[in-house]
């Protein structure tokens, strides 16, 4: 299965992408930062960053796309941006006719560290030594990416039989 994980944000969205091979041994095929500069207006940062997107999606072909659900911060400002990039990712799998699943950054910390609360440098060791990495990807939005599609890798099949579980006992 590949994956595209997507830490979306309007200055920065981070893209990664990995495959699980037999056994469950994970491989990353490309990780990367689409930008947008913050002197743009809004919709030209939407704009850039959904080409990106569909340029990730059409050339990695992803099975799935894995989007970080925007939790509540105190700034509104960031949360609107996060929510928006979210958005641009989400109607870009869409499009391509690609399933999306939203992972909270704790539900994603919690898959590749054991711990919830962990901060982003754990998370950036542990991305390096699952994908046996020479160094951790940067900026820590890229990791974040490949942390939400290595989440999606582990707990993407066992949520998909949960819900076909539930489905079958309506």
């Amino acid at each position: 299965m590949r994956v595209l994980g997507v830490d979306p944000g309007l200055t920065r969205c981070g893209l990664g992408v990995v495959d699980s091979g037999p056994g469950g041994r994970l491989a990353m095929v490309a990780v990367g930062v689409a930008t947008s500069p913050h002197t743009d207006d809004v919709a030209a940062r939407l704009f850039a960053l959904a080409t990106a997107i569909d340029a990730w999606i059409a050339t990695h072909e992803p099975d799935v796309v894995a989007v970080e659900r925007v939790f509540s911060q105190h700034n509104v400002r960031t949360v609107m941006g996060t929510a928006q990039a979210g958005a641009v990712a989400i109607l870009g799998a869409a499009r391509a006719g690609i399933p999306v699943v939203l992972h909270t950054p704790s539900e994603v910390k919690a898959a590749v560290t054991g711990n919830g609360r962990a901060d982003k440098a754990q998370v950036a060791t542990m991305v390096t030594r699952l994908l046996r990495l020479t160094s951790a990807p940067r900026p820590a939005d890229a990791a974040d990416a490949l942390a939400l599609a290595i989440c999606q890798q582990w707990r993407g099949p066992a949520t998909a039989r949960l819900a076909a579980a539930k489905a079958a006992a309506r």
